[in-house]
């Protein structure tokens, strides 16, 4: 077997989509509340004209998570002609409407509103737009920003362009001959980068390594060549993205001192930095804080270590050895060698002195 057919089992075991096992109840949970958020709407005077899937669902690099949560990233959009002037306003309808569906403390987040499910592990997001229709211009989108209680310097309708972020991630066109084997190449990786954050991050660290920072990147870096053997062979394109993302501008050391900060731009409106981070009086500053830099750059290097040496092993277990030790368990090593070897241990126990033989311990 070759090693891409393991990456294809644990592509697997990771990848989820909106029929896999455990997540048609969050689903179920998700159209009643949007129902419940529609009419709350319609009697607020802004009624809904769209909504859609964002973040991982909306480009097909959705993966299961560790604890068994599920998130699900919705977007609500409002004419812009009867958007109240308070972007805050439709976000608290929101919020109330989550009270009542026995969420646990929905808050009003700046670009959005967040809460948890308290019967199941569901997390969701909503995020609220105004959409300007033009024949001649096209769409505009507005999002509504600030927290509840900010004041006017710190609230407003923000240009935006969520479809066309979708759009430029899920892009095939540029990729050439094969596109559609490259983009699902692309979505694979993907889906392995953000299960080696899950397995090698803390929860308090990999909650700031953002979803779509990791997808920006390696949409960016994603070179896929013309030959057929590349777009069978993971690893070695896995190994050309982590060398080309360790290489590009996206760490960089900070003056006069040996930390790295993480910064990735939104490639359309707003642009903003992806992993800005808060400073005292509450502003964002560009790049991510040192803790976030400084091990996503260790642990990145560590990943690249990794796969040049699986890359380099002629042995298939000890290729999947080591693919497991920075993917974790889902990827799998191969059982009928991994047995064999088990069959070896067991034989050499057979050689060992009995228990309680004269010489020997008969405790731990």
């Amino acid at each position: 077997m070759t090693i891409q057919a393991h990456f294809n089992t644990f592509d697997k075991k990771i990848y989820l989509t909106n029929h896999s096992k455990g997540y048609q109840e969050a689903k179920a949970k998700d159209e009643g509340i949007l129902s419940a958020i529609k009419e709350a709407f319609r009697e607020a005077g802004y009624p809904i004209i769209d909504t859609f899937f964002q973040g991982s669902f909306a480009v097909y690099t959705a993966i299961n998570s560790l604890d068994d949560d599920f998130d699900i990233d919705r977007a609500l959009v409002i004419d812009a002609s009867q958007a109240p002037d308070d972007p805050i306003a439709p976000k608290k309808v929101v919020k109330k409407v989550l009270e009542n569906r026995n969420f646990k403390e929905p808050k009003i987040k700046k670009p959005c509103i967040t809460a948890d499910y308290q019967s199941l592990n569901l997390h969701i997001d909503y995020t609220v737009y105004a959409l300007d229709s033009c024949p001649l211009f096209g769409d505009s989108y507005k999002l509504a920003v600030g927290k509840e209680g900010s004041d006017d310097n710190n609230k407003e309708w923000s240009p935006s362009d969520p479809k066309e972020l979708i759009g430029w991630i899920d892009d095939a066109e540029q990729y050439g001959m094969k596109s559609l084997e490259k983009r699902k190449q692309f979505r694979r990786l993907v889906r392995y980068m953000k299960r080696w954050r899950d397995e090698s991050f803390s929860a308090e660290v990999k909650k700031k390594l953002f979803s779509i920072g990791l997808t920006v990147m390696l949409k960016e870096q994603y070179a896929p060549g013309y030959l057929r053997k590349e777009l069978e062979d993971d690893l070695t394109v896995l190994k050309k993205v982590v060398d080309n993302i360790l290489d590009a501008s996206y760490l960089e050391k900070d003056f006069w001192t040996d930390n790295y900060r993480l910064s990735v731009k939104l490639p359309r409106k707003p642009g903003r930095d992806i992993f800005q981070h808060k400073v005292d009086g509450g502003r964002s500053e560009p790049g991510s804080d040192y803790n976030l830099g400084n091990q996503f750059r260790n642990k990145l290097q560590r990943l690249q270590d990794k796969l040049q040496k699986a890359q380099n092993e002629e042995s298939e277990v000890k290729q999947c050895t080591l693919l497991n030790s920075v993917f974790g368990d889902d990827f799998p090593i191969p059982e009928e060698k991994a047995s064999n070897a088990a069959r070896v241990a067991a034989a050499s126990v057979a050689y060992l002195p009995v228990a309680g033989a004269s010489g020997t311990s008969q405790g731990a």
